[in-house]
C-alpha cells in the first residue's frame, strides 16, 4: 500500500505500525461518516490533511502526571513507554509549535462530554486552524 501510494501517513508506536490509508478514509466519506483519525505526531497531521475534506485539527493534551496517572489507571503494561511518548510529543509540539490549529483542549480540565461538544461546534461551524501558544500548553 505504501509503494503504491494509498497511505496518507505511517509510522510505529508501542511495538506496533499503524497506518491511516486513503482508501478507509475515502470509504468513510463516500458513507456520509465524519473520519477521525488520531495523530501521535504533528507531520502526521500534517499528512492526513493532503486528503480532500473539511479537517479539523484538534490538540488534545494533559500534564505528565494526568497521562501516568490515567495509564496506571487503565492497567498499562508499558507505563514507562507512554511516558517516553509524552515526551516526545511534547518536544514534537515545542518543535512545531506554529503549526496551525482548530482547537486546543487540555482533557484534564474538560471532561470528555464538553471535549466533544467543543470539537463538533468546531466542525459544524467550519472554524479554521490557526497557529495556538504551545508552550504554555505543555509547559
Amino acid at each position: 500500500m505504501s509503494r503504491a501510494g494509498e497511505l496518507l501517513y505511517r509510522n510505529a508506536r508501542y511495538g506496533a505500525e499503524y497506518a491511516v490509508d486513503r482508501q478507509g478514509i475515502t470509504e468513510l466519506v463516500d458513507e456520509g461518516h465524519i473520519p477521525v483519525v488520531h495523530m501521535g505526531q504533528v507531520v502526521g497531521a500534517g499528512a492526513v490533511a493532503a486528503f480532500p475534506v473539511h479537517w479539523i485539527r484538534v490538540l488534545l493534551w494533559c500534564p505528565l502526571d494526568i497521562t501516568e496517572s490515567r495509564s496506571a489507571g487503565r492497567g498499562d503494561k508499558d507505563v514507562e513507554v507512554r511516558v517516553k511518548v509524552w515526551h516526545e510529543t511534547r518536544e514534537d509540539l515545542l518543535a512545531h509549535e506554529t503549526e496551525p490549529w482548530t482547537l486546543a483542549l487540555r482533557t484534564d480540565q474538560l471532561s470528555p462530554t464538553e471535549s466533544a461538544d467543543a470539537i463538533i461546534e468546531a466542525l459544524l461551524s467550519t472554524a479554521s486552524a490557526e497557529s495556538r501558544d504551545i508552550r504554555e500548553l505543555v509547559k
